[in-house]
C-alpha cells in the first residue's frame, strides 16, 4: 500500500473540536490544522507552562478557544453541542509519569473522567463526527518483550499516569461498543480511533523535569544535565510526524469508518529506538559546545525502562510511515530553539518547519496549500 498524505482539501472548512490545545502537542496540532485551512475550537485550561508553544506563537490569535476544564461535564457539553464539531481530538490530559505520582487523585480524574465526559457530551449532542482519543505507548502491561507492543496486547501501566491513560482507552472502547457499533453508523455516524504515540520532540517543549527542555537548558546555559535514566529505551518521534498521523487516520475514519475504527499505534523505525542518553549526546553535538551530565540516583518514581511500539498495523493497514528519521528530527529541533534564542518570531519558526513537512508529504492539492500558507502568516 502506497503512503498516505494529510489532505489539505479535506481539512480545508472542516470544523475540529481540540480537547487540551494550550499544551505542546496541541499546539502544534493548531497550528497544523490551520495551515491545512480548518476551523478550530480548542477546549483546554490556560497553558501549562510559562513560556508556552500557545503563547509564542500566538494561537490564541489563529483559534477559538474556551478556557475550562474537561471534568466540567456542562460546559463541555454546551461547548461541542454548539460547535457541531465534524471532528474531535481529545489530548487533554494530565500527561506526565512524575506529576503523576504528585496528584495521582487528579491525574485519574483528569484522564479517566475527562475522557467520559467527551465521549459523553458527543453521546448527548448526537452529532455525527469523526473522534480521535489520544492516549500513550505507555499503556501496555510492559513484560520488557524484545519486541514493540501491539495494539491488541494487554493493558497495564504501573504508574498512576500510565494505568490512567490504559483506563482512558477502555472507556473509548467502552463507548464504541455500547453506544456506536460499527454496523449501526449509518445510524449515529460516529467513529471512533484511539491513537498511541511515543515521546515527542519539536521546538517550543518546556515541560518541567521532561527530558527535551532540559536538554536545550543545558545547552544554551552550559549547566549540567541531571539524567533519572539513562539508559532507558523510547520510541522518539518529531511531533510533526505524529500529529499528521492522526489527521490520516481522521481522514480515513470519516472515509471507512468500519476500516479504521479502533486502537493505532504511532511510533518511529526499529532503527530509531534510542536510549535516553543516545538523545543526549545527539542533541548536544547538533547544538555545538560542551556540556555534561550525571545520573540522578534519588528516589524519583518508577518508570519503565524500555518501551517500544510495533507499528506494523498502522504501516500496512493506513500507510502511515514517518517522514523525519531521527537525525533529522533533533536537527529540526534544535533549529527551531536556536531560532527562538536569537529572537526569531516563534510562529515563523513553526510556519517553516510546517511547510517543510508539508512538502514531505507531497500533497496533491498544492494551490489551496499555498493559499492556506498566506492566509496562516498573516492571521
Amino acid at each position: 500500500m502506497n503512503r498516505t498524505s494529510v489532505t489539505p482539501s479535506f481539512w480545508n472548512g472542516c470544523r475540529v473540536f481540540v480537547t487540551g490545545h494550550t499544551g505542546f502537542k496541541g499546539s502544534w496540532l493548531c497550528l497544523l490544522l490551520k495551515l491545512l485551512g480548518a476551523e478550530v475550537m480548542g477546549y483546554s485550561l490556560p497553558p501549562p507552562t510559562h513560556p508556552s508553544l500557545f503563547e509564542v506563537a500566538r494561537i490564541d490569535g489563529l483559534v477559538e478557544t474556551i478556557e475550562a476544564d474537561v471534568r466540567d461535564f456542562p460546559r463541555l457539553l454546551h461547548a461541542i453541542a454548539a460547535y457541531s464539531p465534524h471532528v474531535v481530538i481529545h489530548m487533554a490530559a494530565q500527561s506526565t509519569v512524575l506529576h503523576s505520582y504528585e496528584d495521582p487523585v487528579g491525574t485519574y480524574s483528569t484522564n479517566v473522567m475527562g475522557t467520559v465526559n467527551v465521549f459523553e457530551a458527543i453521546r448527548f449532542a448526537k452529532r455525527p463526527c469523526v473522534v480521535i482519543n489520544v492516549t500513550t505507548d505507555k499503556i501496555y502491561d510492559n513484560q520488557m518483550c524484545m519486541w514493540g507492543h501491539r495494539e491488541n496486547d494487554r493493558l497495564g501501566g504501573r504508574d498512576p499516569y500510565s494505568n490512567s491513560k490504559a483506563c482512558a482507552e477502555l472507556v473509548a472502547k467502552a463507548y464504541r461498543d455500547s453506544f456506536y457499533p460499527m454496523e449501526e453508523f449509518d445510524r449515529h455516524g460516529v467513529g471512533i480511533g484511539s491513537v498511541r504515540a511515543g515521546n515527542v520532540i519539536g521546538g517550543g517543549d518546556w515541560t518541567p523535569r521532561q527530558l527535551l527542555p532540559d536538554i536545550i537548558a543545558a545547552c544554551s546555559q552550559g549547566s549540567k544535565l541531571v539524567l533519572r535514566h539513562p539508559t532507558a529505551l523510547r520510541p522518539w518521534q518529531h511531533v510533526l510526524d505524529c500529529l499528521a498521523g492522526y489527521l490520516t487516520l481522521a481522514e480515513q475514519l470519516s472515509a471507512d469508518p468500519m476500516r479504521y475504527a479502533g486502537e493505532w499505534n504511532f511510533g518511529p523505525a526499529e532503527s530509531d529506538e534510542w536510549t535516553v542518553s543516545d538523545m543526549v549526546e545527539a542533541i548536544s553535538k547538533e547544538w555545538g559546545g560542551d556540556f555534561t551530565w550525571e545520573t540522578d540516583h534519588s528516589a524519583n518514581g518508577y518508570e519503565e525502562p524500555v518501551l517500544r511500539l510495533d507499528c506494523s498495523k498502522v504501516n500496512r493497514v493506513l500507510g502511515w510511515h514517518p517522514r523525519l528519521m531521527l537525525e533529522e528530527s533533533v536537527r529540526w529541533t534544535v533549529r527551531w530553539y536556536k531560532g527562538y534564542l536569537n529572537k526569531e518570531d516563534p510562529r515563523k519558526l513553526c510556519h517553516e518547519d510546517l511547510c517543510q513537512y508539508m512538502a514531505l508529504n507531497a500533497c496533491s492539492d498544492r494551490l489551496s496549500l499555498g493559499k492556506m500558507r498566506h492566509e496562516f502568516l498573516s492571521a
